[in-house]
């Protein structure tokens, strides 16, 4: 299968720049998997679960990573932090070449640093505080740091986004961006699916680099997902179990919990630790059609890019033609795409 065929065009004024006025006001796109499709607004959801249903969410909670930091000479510096290190040293993302010392807008002082790989093949950009706090480079975040949106929204993030980038049930500070089919529940929905009989349970997939790392292989099968950290509950496999056995749907909201999910059954993972009943890993599974699930039955998504891994992943529930036949329907409807745009619920 050729990375082509996941291709489609998509006109820039249906990607959604700002979030819907309310969560759960966002469109709901209902695809079943025979084709048809129903066009609901997003806390209809709840007319699609049944009793004794599994709904599997994403706790994971989007750190403020973008810095925007000034040179001595007092050019500035945009940059992202993509994992928090020991001793204030942190790997981040950033344009152009430039090491040197730097300030955050309060005045700390850091310095970016080039360094290379255990492997020596590539090197790696650095961010290390001078004088770490006590509260970590997370306290630091949380005074300076902006919300690391999606590069083709391009603008300064602002108080908003602080809120509406994040899940109303984020825990579990770690991605560098939200999982944002979560970003349409409200507390009303949730509770209104746990009153119908819904079972809502949690595991964490902190979202990283591998999630967005473009596909640049001509063939699908030729990409390699980077890893990401995740976190589950042992006994979220009971509970797999007995909604199987009863007849009932699990359905992972997100890519994020699907493949934390699948990565863990499928045994494409790497143990970090476990202990207290929680099994701790990395996972760089790359679900794509011809993938065959070892839990989920349903997914809900948001709308995603053209040749991206989060519309493969879509496409291997319902299959590529149908999701872009439904695609293209929400593009004539004028769905409203990625993060900050319509969802979907493949059944």
């Amino acid at each position: 299968m050729k990375t082509a065929d996941f291709d489609f065009n998509l006109p820039a004024d249906l990607i959604a720049l700002r979030p819907a006025q309310q969560r759960d006001c966002s469109r709901l796109l209902v695809l079943h998997k025979g084709g048809e499709i129903e066009h609901r607004t997003f806390c209809d959801i709840v007319d699609y679960l049944d009793e004794g249903d599994l709904l599997i969410l994403n706790d994971t909670k989007v750190l403020p990573a973008r810095l925007i930091a000034s040179k001595p000479s007092g050019g500035k510096v945009d940059l992202i932090i993509v994992k928090v290190g020991d001793n204030g040293a942190c790997e981040i993302l950033c344009r152009g070449g430039y090491e040197g010392p730097v300030y955050l807008g309060d005045g700390t002082a850091a310095i970016i640093y080039f360094e290379a790989s255990h492997s020596g093949a590539e090197k790696k950009r650095y961010l290390k505080f001078g004088r770490p706090e006590a509260g970590g480079v997370g306290e630091i975040l949380e005074r300076c740091g902006l919300m690391p949106l999606p590069p083709y929204i391009k603008r300064r993030p602002d108080d908003n986004d602080r809120e509406r980038y994040q899940t109303v049930y984020a825990e579990k500070g770690g991605s560098i961006a939200a999982p944002t089919a979560g970003l349409h529940f409200t507390e009303r929905v949730l509770r209104a699916l746990t009153e119908k009989g819904v079972h809502i349970r949690k595991l964490t997939l902190h979202v990283g680099q591998g999630t967005f790392k473009p596909i640049t292989a001509n063939l699908v099968r030729d990409h390699e997902m980077q890893s990401e950290y995740f976190e589950m509950p042992l006994s979220l496999l009971d509970d797999i179990g007995n909604t199987k056995k009863s007849g009932r749907k699990v359905i992972t909201v997100g890519t994020t919990s699907t493949r934390a999910l699948e990565g863990f059954l499928s045994g494409i993972y790497h143990k970090s630790g476990n202990g207290d009943g929680t099994v701790r890993g990395l996972t760089d599974i790359f679900i794509h059609p011809g993938y065959r699930f070892g839990a989920v039955d349903a997914l809900l998504t948001n709308l995603h890019l053209p040749r991206s891994t989060p519309l493969m992943l879509s496409s291997a529930i319902c299959g590529r033609e149908t999701l872009l036949r439904a695609y293209e329907e929400a593009i004539s409807m004028g769905y409203r795409f990625f993060s900050y745009g319509d969802a979907m619920l493949i059944l």
